[in-house]
C-alpha cells in the first residue's frame, strides 16, 4: 500500500486550514448550535436555504429524474464519445440530502486533465428512507450509466464520508453480484465503520474539532441502519471482503475520529491484493476537501486526486 503523510504534525497547516479548523470547533462548542451541527440538524436545514446554483458556461447541466430519486450529470461542451465518467455519492451522514458543495465539487472533477463528465445523485436518506434506500439508488444511478453505454472502465466511484463509505458498498455490491465493476474509486474520509469501533474514534475524542467531545452525535447514533446490525458490509463497508475491488485512494484528515476508518479499510484492502493509495493530511480535519482551492491542503488533496485519476 502507498501510504502518504502529506504534512508532519510539527509543521504549522496553513492560515486558512487552522481558521477553518478553529471555525468549526468554535461552532460545534456553541451552546444551542454545536448540538445541531454535530447531530446532523444543521446540514440537513442547509439544503433549504441555499441559493440557486448555476451552471459555468464552459459546461451543460442535465437533470435526471429516477423513479425515487434524482440526478444531475454535468457535461463539459465538446466531451467526445469513451469518455470516462465520476458518479458522485455525496456525504452528509445518510440523513443529509445533496447540497451547493457537491455541484462545484463536480466542477473540480470535470475540470481535471482528462476531460469527464459528472453523474451526481440526490439519493434517498434517512429517516424517511432508511437502508438500503441509499444504496439501492447508487445501484441504479450506476445501472444507469451502464445503460447509456458507459462500460465499467470508464466510470470512476467517488464520494465523502458517507458518500465514501457508500461507494465502497456500491462495489461490493456490485462484485458480489457480479456486475460490471467501475475503474476507481476516490474516498474522502469515509464513513465505513458505523459501529464506530475503530481506534480514532477513542484517541481522536478531543482532536476532532467537528465530532469531538461528545457521544451525542449522528457517529454514535444514527437513523440510517434502523434496526439492521450495522455490522452489514453494505452499511459498514470495513466489514466487508475486498478481494478484487478496483484501485482505490483514501485521503483522511489526522486529527478526525474517522481516520481508522480509512486506515482499517485501507489496509484490509491491500491485503486482499487491492491497489490501494493511503494519504492522511496531518492536522486535517473531516472532509477538508470542502475548503476547494481556498486552502492550501485542500489544492494538494485535489490535485492529488487528478494525477491518480490519471495514472
Amino acid at each position: 500500500m502507498e501510504k502518504q503523510k502529506r504534512k508532519e504534525e510539527k509543521e504549522q497547516i496553513s492560515l486558512a486550514a487552522m481558521v477553518s479548523r478553529n471555525v468549526i470547533a468554535l461552532a460545534t462548542s456553541l451552546h444551542g448550535i454545536g448540538p445541531l451541527i454535530q447531530d446532523g440538524t444543521f446540514r440537513k436545514k442547509v439544503v433549504e436555504v441555499e441559493h440557486a446554483w448555476h451552471c459555468p458556461k464552459e459546461f451543460s447541466l442535465l437533470p435526471v429524474q429516477m423513479p425515487k430519486f434524482s440526478m444531475e450529470m454535468l457535461i463539459p461542451h465538446g466531451t467526445q464519445e469513451g469518455s470516462e465518467i465520476v458518479l458522485q455519492l455525496h456525504g452528509g451522514g445518510y440523513i443529509g440530502k445533496m447540497r451547493n458543495a457537491y455541484r462545484d465539487f463536480a466542477v473540480l472533477y470535470a475540470k481535471m486533465q482528462g476531460e469527464r463528465s459528472v453523474l451526481s445523485i440526490d439519493y434517498r436518506v434517512a429517516p424517511e428512507d432508511p437502508f438500503p434506500a441509499a444504496l439501492e439508488d447508487a445501484c441504479a444511478a450506476y445501472r444507469w450509466l451502464l445503460e447509456k453505454g458507459y462500460k465499467g472502465e470508464q466510470i470512476v466511484v467517488a464520494g465523502d464520508s458517507a458518500g465514501g463509505g457508500l461507494a465502497l458498498a456500491l462495489t461490493l455490491y456490485l462484485r458480489d453480484h457480479k456486475e460490471p465493476l467501475p475503474k476507481k474509486l476516490v474516498l474522502m474520509s469515509p464513513w465505513t465503520d458505523l459501529t464506530a469501533s475503530g481506534e480514532s474514534y477513542r484517541t481522536n475524542f478531543e482532536k476532532d474539532p467537528l465530532f469531538g467531545n461528545t457521544t451525542e452525535s449522528m457517529l454514535y447514533s444514527n437513523a440510517y441502519y434502523g434496526g439492521r446490525d450495522p455490522e452489514n458490509p453494505y452499511i459498514s463497508p470495513l466489514f466487508g471482503n475486498y478481494e478484487g475491488l478496483p484501485p482505490m485512494l483514501f485521503q483522511v484528515g489526522s486529527i478526525e475520529m474517522l481516520l481508522s476508518d480509512s486506515v482499517e479499510a485501507a489496509k484490509k484492502a491491500e491485503a486482499a491484493g487491492c491497489q490501494v493509495q493511503l494519504s492522511v493530511y496531518e492536522g486535517m480535519f473531516h472532509v477538508f476537501q470542502l475548503g476547494m482551492k481556498k486552502m492550501k491542503e485542500a489544492r494538494e488533496a485535489w490535485q492529488e486526486i487528478e494525477n491518480f485519476l490519471n495514472a
